[in-house]
C-alpha cells in the first residue's frame, strides 16, 4: 500500500457494498448511501493529495447473497479498495441488528491495520453504525474523526411517531433510542460533520441536545458526469458508453412496453426504495385521481429490486402491497409500469435519458428527503423535476432552477406540478437546460472532493499534535502506541510489582529505556480508581494497559484512561448478574462486598475458607443454568465473573486485538489468582516470593521460577526471555 499522501478510511458497514453492479434498491439497507460511498471512494482516490482510500464494510458469506460480498479485498481503483471485515457472524442481517457487534468490527479493523502497518490519517464514518466504529478508532489512534449521517435517528423517530407508531414499537423495530444516544456522542466528538444542505443541520441535527457542539460543513454530493450525461448526447459518436447505453435502452423500452398501452406518451418517472417515507402511494394517488394527467402521460415506478413480495421485510412488503392495491383501485392497467428489477450501473442513467427523450418528468414525492441524489442524476440527464419541499430538494431547485417543489401530502399539488411542466414545452426546455448546467456547476465530484479534502485538512489541524511531539511520547494516542509494540509485559501489583521500592525503580527505568518496542501493564482485582491510587502512592505513572476488576475491564493509558469497549461487549455474552445475585441471596454464608467493589461485570462476596461452601455455590448456580466463573483468593474474597472473563483471557484478547503473539507477551505474578495468566503460550514468570499454591506450575513449559523477589523477579524474567538486553 502506498505510504505517500493521505490514508483515508471510510466506514459504511450495513447493507450490501460491492464495486461491480451494486444491488441498489434490493432492500432498505442498500440505497443511496451505498452508491454515495462507492463513488466517494473512487473520486477521492483520484485526488493528488490522497495516497490510499479504504472503504471498510462488513464481510458477508450467506447463500442468500452473492459470493462477491465474502471477498476480503476488492479493488476499486489503483488507490481505492473495499475492505470487508467479518463481525456479527457471516449472515446478512439488517442494520438494526448490528449494534451489538460494532465493537467486534472496531477490534478486527485494528487487527487489520496492525497487519497493514499503517494508521489512517482520517477516519470517516457514514451513518450512525459507521460513525460509532470510526469514533472508536479515532479514540485509539488519535486520528481525526469525520462523520456523515445520511439520515438521523431523532428525525426518523419523530416521523414514525407522527405516523401513529408507539415509542416502544419504534424502539423494538429499529433500536432507535440506542441509535440516538450514539448519534449524540458522535455529534459531540466529531472534528467535522459533513451535511448536504443547511436544512439537514436545522431539521435533523437540530433535534439533538449536542447540536450546538457540532462542527458542520455543507458539501453537496457529486455525481459521475460521464455516466449521467444529457439525453441529447446519446446520438453523438463521442458518448463515453454509447453501445452500453443503446443496449440498456432496448432492455428498458421492452420492459416498459409490457405495461403501457400507449407507449408514445411522455412518462412520469419515480425511482426509490420501497420505504414508507418515500411516499410512493402519494404519487400513485396523485396520478390515479387526475384523469387529465393520465391522458397526458404514463407513469413508471421503479421501487427497488423485488422477487417474491411475501418474503420481503415488513416495511418493504407493506409499501409494495399498497402500491399494487392502488394500481387496482384506480384501474391504472395499461398506464402504470412497475418493473421488478433494474441494473443501476447501466440501466438507470439510460432510464433518465429515456424519460427526457419522451419529454417526461422525474418525481420525488418523499415525505422528507435529506438530499435527493436521484434528483441531480435526473437533472444531469435533462429531466425536469417535481420534488418534495421538505429537505434537500429545496437547495437543488434553488441552485438549478429546474423544477417545482410541492407538499408531498397534497396529491392534487403533485399532479398539478407534473401537468404544468408536461404541457408547457418552453418551461420543459428551460428546466431541462437549467438542470444540466446547474448540476455541472454545483454537483460534480471534482468540486465535492476538493471541498472534502479541505475539510479533512481542517479536521487534521483540529486534533492536538503537541502531545505527539513530546520527546518521551508518553501522551501518544493509544492505538499508535499499541500498534507499534512488539512485546508486552503484564504484571500483578501486590507482592509482584510492589514490595521492593529499589527494585521497582530499576524496573521502571528498564521499561522506559525499552519503551519503543516494549509496552507494559498491570492486572489486578482492584477497580480502576484504586489501581491508579496504589500506583500513584508508589510513584508509578499509569502504564500502557490496566487490566482491572479481575480481568473484567481493560483500560489504556497514560493520561485519561480509555476503556476498551470491545472487551466489554465480549464479556456481555450470556452474562446475567441480576439472576446470579438472586440465586445466591439465599446462601446465608455469603456476604456481598461493598457497592464500590462491584462493577457491571464483577460480583464480589466475602466467603469463609471452606471448600464445601464453594461446592454449594457451584451447585446453586448450575441448577439455574447460569454461565459464570469463580475466582477465590486470599482465603476470603470471592469474585463471580462472566465465563469469558479472567486476567488470562484479557491478555489473550489483547494479543488478538493488537497483533502481538502470545510468545511475545510475558506475565508475572506471585499467587493463585495469577495462575490463569501464567499458563499456556504466554511467557510466565513466578517471582521469588510466591505463594505455595503456585508450586504446582514448576516444570511446566514457559513457566520460569525466578529467584528474584518482587520487581527484581520481573527484571530477571525479562532478561531470561530476552525481552531486554
Amino acid at each position: 500500500m502506498p505510504h505517500s499522501g493521505l490514508y483515508i478510511q471510510l466506514f459504511s458497514i450495513h447493507g450490501l457494498v460491492r464495486g461491480e453492479a451494486p444491488e441498489l434498491g434490493r432492500d432498505a439497507d442498500t440505497g443511496g448511501q451505498v452508491k454515495y460511498v462507492l463513488e466517494l471512494a473512487r473520486a477521492l482516490s483520484a485526488r493528488p493529495e490522497v495516497g490510499q482510500v479504504d472503504l471498510v464494510t462488513r464481510l458477508i458469506q450467506d447463500k442468500s447473497v452473492a459470493h462477491s460480498y465474502a471477498q476480503p479485498i476488492e479493488p476499486l481503483t489503483a488507490k481505492a479498495r473495499i475492505v470487508r471485515i467479518q463481525c456479527g457472524g457471516r449472515k446478512y442481517i439488517r442494520k438494526e441488528l448490528l449494534w451489538p457487534h460494532l465493537d467486534e468490527m472496531a477490534d478486527k479493523t485494528i487487527k487489520f491495520l496492525k497487519k497493514e502497518g499503517r494508521i489512517p490519517d482520517i477516519v470517516h464514518g457514514h451513518y450512525a453504525d459507521g460513525g460509532y466504529v470510526a469514533r472508536e478508532l479515532a479514540t485509539f489512534f488519535g486520528a481525526p474523526f469525520v462523520f456523515t449521517g445520511h439520515s438521523m435517528g431523532a428525525h426518523k423517530k419523530g416521523k414514525l411517531l407522527g405516523e401513529g407508531l408507539s415509542g416502544s414499537e419504534i424502539d423494538r423495530r429499529y433500536h432507535i433510542d440506542h441509535r440516538i444516544r450514539v448519534e449524540e456522542s458522535i455529534i459531540r466528538d466529531a472534528e467535522q460533520i459533513v451535511v448536504s444542505t443547511r436544512h439537514e443541520i436545522e431539521r435533523q441535527y437540530g433535534l439533538y441536545e449536542n447540536a450546538g457542539a457540532g462542527r458542520y460543513s455543507v458539501i453537496p454530493p457529486g455525481i459521475d458526469l460521464e455516466t449521467f450525461y444529457p439525453y441529447y448526447n446519446q446520438h453523438l459518436d463521442y458518448t463515453p458508453v454509447d453501445e452500453v447505453s443503446r443496449q440498456a435502452r432496448v432492455v428498458l423500452h421492452g420492459e416498459l412496453q409490457r405495461f403501457w398501452g400507449m407507449s408514445q406518451k411522455p412518462f412520469i418517472l419515480a425511482l426509490c426504495r420501497p420505504d414508507q417515507r418515500k411516499n410512493i402511494a402519494g404519487l400513485v394517488k396523485a396520478y390515479g385521481e387526475d384523469k387529465d394527467l393520465q391522458a397526458i402521460a404514463n407513469l413508471a415506478i421503479f421501487a427497488g429490486i423485488r422477487k417474491d413480495i411475501s418474503t420481503m421485510e415488513e416495511n418493504e412488503r407493506n409499501v409494495l402491497t399498497e402500491m399494487l392495491l392502488l394500481l387496482d383501485t384506480y384501474d391504472l392497467y395499461g398506464k402504470m409500469a412497475i418493473p421488478k428489477k433494474h441494473d443501476f450501473s447501466f440501466e438507470v442513467p439510460e432510464l433518465y435519458r429515456l424519460c427526457a427523450d419522451s419529454h417526461g418528468v422525474f418525481v420525488n414525492p418523499a415525505l422528507v428527503e435529506p438530499f435527493g441524489l436521484t434528483l441531480i442524476e435526473a437533472a444531469a440527464c435533462g429531466v425536469p423535476i417535481v420534488a418534495t419541499r421538505d429537505g434537500g430538494p429545496a437547495d437543488i431547485v434553488a441552485n438549478c432552477e429546474n423544477g417545482i417543489l410541492v407538499d408531498p401530502t397534497d396529491s392534487a399539488a403533485i399532479a398539478a406540478a407534473c401537468k404544468k411542466i408536461l404541457v408547457d414545452r418552453e418551461l420543459w426546455d428551460l428546466c431541462s437546460r437549467n438542470g444540466i448546467n446547474g448540476v455541472r456547476t454545483h454537483y460534480s465530484w471534482d468540486s465535492h472532493c476538493s471541498e472534502t479534502v479541505q475539510l479533512y485538512q481542517r479536521a487534521i489541524d483540529a486534533v492536538p499534535r503537541a502531545a505527539v511531539a513530546e520527546p518521551d511520547q508518553k501522551a501518544r494516542a493509544v492505538g499508535k502506541r499499541m500498534a507499534g509494540l512488539e512485546r508486552l509485559l503484564i504484571t500483578d501489583i501486590d507482592n509482584t510489582l510492589l514490595g521492593d521500592d529499589q527494585a521497582l525503580k530499576q524496573l521502571l527505568a528498564l521499561l522506559a529505556s525499552h519503551r519503543d518496542r516494549l509496552g507494559w501493564g498491570v492486572a489486578t482485582g482492584r477497580c480502576l480508581k484504586k489501581t491508579l491510587d496504589i500506583l500513584a502512592e508508589h510513584g508509578v505513572e499509569p502504564p500502557d494497559i490496566l487490566i482491572c476488576s479481575v480481568g473484567t475491564e481493560i483500560f489504556y493509558g497514560p493520561g485519561q484512561p480509555v476503556l476498551d469497549n470491545g472487551w466489554q461487549g465480549h464479556l456481555a455474552h450470556r452474562w446475567r448478574p441480576a439472576a446470579i445475585r438472586k440465586a445466591l441471596a439465599r446462601l446465608d454464608f455469603l456476604c456481598l462486598q461493598e457497592e464500590d467493589r462491584l462493577t457491571p461485570f464483577k460480583l464480589s462476596y466475602y466467603l469463609e475458607d471452606k471448600p464445601e461452601l464453594l461446592a454449594r455455590i457451584h451447585q446453586t448456580l448450575q441448577e439455574q443454568k447460569l454461565r459464570y466463573q469463580l475466582v477465590y483468593s486470599h482465603g476470603q474474597f470471592l469474585d463471580i465473573l462472566p465465563y469469558r472473563a479472567s486476567k488470562g483471557k484479557a491478555i489473550r484478547y489483547l494479543s488478538y486485538k493488537w497483533g502481538i503473539p502470545l510468545s511475545s507477551i510475558m506475565a508475572s505474578g506471585d499467587s493463585g489468582n495469577d495462575e490463569c495468566m501464567l499458563r499456556g503460550d504466554i511467557n510466565g514468570v513466578v517471582v521469588g516470593n510466591y505463594s505455595p499454591e503456585l508450586e504446582e506450575l514448576r516444570g511446566l513449559r514457559r513457566i520460569y521460577f525466578s529467584k528474584g523477589r518482587y520487581a527484581a523477579g520481573i527484571i530477571d524474567g525479562l532478561r531470561h526471555y530476552g525481552f531486554v538486553d
